[in-house]
């Protein structure tokens, strides 16, 4: 299957978040430190005619992490390769895309975090001296070969920093994390997504959209076709404040932007664990997930929001959770019985 094809086979929703997609600097919303550190580091890299310092970027999903590896390339009018730890599975797999790349060119590595530890140690050369350490041949045969790579710029792209290993992580020039959006840069962005999709939609309901789209754009986009098609299926097709409310409350994403999961795993805390603290593995055990999906998917926003709290014991509740799910906080210790 060509490659085209493979795009062609992807589901409706990926499709769209390529067309979603900001493909510049200057169409790129939020994250205005990074931009502005990104900006000087590609001028830069161009006035000296140099390849682009390798980039770590560091976030929770959904922030524009992949969005921005692509955006480098388009900026400085490269190819891009793209991969992923898991993908990387042998040493192989790493000489084959190395080898293949021209110089300049981007080669991008979603969830890094997760190579494993034979691959990363065939990557340090390639990033550090622009050299692949292969072996040739098995057994008695085999011989050790250095070859030659062409001066590539890395992307990395994890939502997990703390798990990439120190020698991996300094061999990246330019380190930048990724935060959270505020209301008013989701706002611009629904409004330039539904502008994308031809979508005649209120102001009102792109901020319901916005105030519940967990400051992340990728919810935001996803939130939106939704509600695009509510509004087709159920209206007149504008998605209006009325309209958009209708279909997040069908889609059972509440005023602040919590699914069934969020809500569930601070019951959980709350009601069986007395508010904790927690462990994660009990905590995941409990509600049938896997454990990194609550750390890397739900847990940040929740911490973000201060409804959980992350301790050196476990998870444990805040009173602003207690309050949303509708359960009194339970009263501090100093109002216990004095002792006469």
């Amino acid at each position: 299957m060509t490659k085209d094809k493979l795009l062609d086979a992807r589901p409706d929703d990926d499709q769209y978040d390529i067309t979603l997609r900001p493909r510049s600097l200057a169409e790129y919303i939020g994250q205005q430190q990074v931009l502005d550190n990104l900006s000087i580091l590609l001028e830069a890299a161009r006035r000296r005619d140099e390849p682009v310092e390798h980039v770590l970027l560091c976030g929770p999903p959904g922030l524009g992490k992949t969005t921005l590896a692509h955006i480098i390339a388009n900026e400085l009018g490269v190819a891009i390769k793209v991969s992923s730890g898991p993908a990387i599975d042998h040493q192989g797999a790493l000489g084959s895309i190395l080898l293949n790349l021209s110089t300049r060119d981007v080669f991008f590595i979603d969830e890094i975090h997760r190579l494993n530890t034979v691959v990363e140690e065939s990557l340090y050369p390639a990033l550090e001296d622009f050299r692949f350490d292969a072996v040739l041949g098995k057994g008695v045969g085999a011989s050790a070969a250095t070859l030659p790579l062409p001066h590539f710029t890395c992307v990395g792209a994890t939502t997990r920093q703390g798990l990439l290993s120190g020698p991996l992580r300094d061999r990246f020039g330019a380190v930048y994390r990724l935060d959270f959006y505020t209301k008013a840069e989701l706002e611009k962005i629904v409004g330039r997504s539904a502008r994308i999709l031809d979508i005649e939609i209120h102001d009102d309901a792109v901020s319901e959209i916005a105030r519940r789209a967990r400051g992340t754009p990728r919810i935001a986009n996803r939130l939106l076709r939704r509600v695009r098609d509510y509004a087709q299926v159920r209206g007149d097709g504008r998605a209006t404040v009325d309209t958009t409310r209708l279909a997040l409350e069908m889609l059972d994403v509440d005023e602040i932007g919590l699914e069934p999961l969020d809500r569930q795993l601070l019951h959980t805390v709350i009601v069986k664990f007395k508010g904790g603290p927690v462990g994660l593995d009990t905590l995941a055990t409990s509600l049938s997930e896997e454990p990194e999906t609550i750390e890397d998917v739900h847990e940040p926003y929740l911490i973000q929001i201060g409804f959980l709290a992350r301790t050196a014991r476990g998870r444990v509740a805040t009173e602003l959770a207690y309050r949303h799910i509708g359960i009194a906080p339970p009263q501090p210790e100093s109002q216990q019985t004095r002792l006469l």
